[in-house]
């Protein structure tokens, strides 16, 4: 894909999204909707202003919980991965109870965690592992798996180990799902965050979320939720930066196709 492409994706998908926002404030001030049903976008930057320092302490304290979490879930997941893909028989015993336990809902899990290990750090993170390493260790498995046949079979022919065939053939095919496991983590990481934050803590956007929907106060909740996604789009793209940075010897997409066809 060449820079022109790009710069027109890059001019439409901000259009839009600047287009969606003036539609927006010329529906709040033609039709006068009041502030606490609808604030206007011009009335969320006004609050976020003015809330600014509270917003970046409760920002700050969110990222870093997410940042741990992410690591850890990730640590997790690949280890996980490996793990199964090495010893089938541990895969065949744990599988369904790893599946088991993304099928409690957050919301149930999280008091449940808050009884066993307190108000404090631990039960976020164990809230944040749990959800974070699924993606990225069913994602790498399957990556693992996906080695050329043949390419197994040439290095059986040449007598290398177990060892060489993981580090030489197997981690490096499995790169792709991994990144594509990292992608899902990293989008859905920072609802998780959010969801630990608010079930008990005294920190954080997802508290500040709660604090700010009890009081009524409908512009400090929009301000919440534009800092949410925010750092969403931030984690996302990081993840994207990094495949583009371990994936060097992929070839663009564009490129791949138009070899295809001739």
């Amino acid at each position: 894909m060449d820079s022109k492409t790009k710069l027109k994706k890059a001019a439409l998908s901000g259009g839009t999204m600047i287009g969606f926002v003036l539609v927006w404030q010329l529906i709040c001030s033609f039709l006068r909707v009041d502030p606490w049903i609808l604030p206007s976008p011009v009335r969320i930057a006004q609050a976020m202003w003015e809330d600014g320092p509270r917003l970046a302490d409760q920002l700050g304290f969110t990222l870093r919980l997410a940042l741990e979490g992410v690591a850890l879930g990730v640590a997790f997941g690949v280890a996980a991965a490996l793990l199964f893909h090495l010893i089938p028989g541990v895969r065949t015993a744990l599988a369904p109870l790893v599946i088991v336990t993304q099928n409690v809902p957050l919301i149930a899990l999280g008091p449940l965690l808050i009884v066993w290990f307190g108000f404090g750090l631990m039960p976020k993170l164990i809230l944040l592992v749990l959800v974070c390493f699924f993606p990225v260790a069913w994602s790498m498995l399957a990556g693992l798996g996906q080695a050329e046949p043949h390419l197994r079979e040439y290095m059986a022919m040449i007598g290398a180990s177990r060892w060489e065939v993981l580090r030489r053939l197997e981690l490096p095919a499995s790169l792709p799902s991994f990144f594509t496991g990292l992608k899902l983590t990293a989008a859905y990481s920072v609802s998780a965050v959010i969801v630990a934050e608010w079930l008990g803590g005294s920190d954080g956007i997802g508290h500040y979320l709660v604090l700010k929907e009890k009081g009524f106060d409908t512009a400090g909740v929009f301000s919440a939720i534009v800092c949410i996604v925010a750092l969403a789009l931030v984690f996302y793209g990081a993840a994207v930066w990094l495949e583009r940075l371990a994936i060097r010897w992929r070839p663009p997409r564009a490129e791949a196709k138009g070899g295809q066809e001739a």
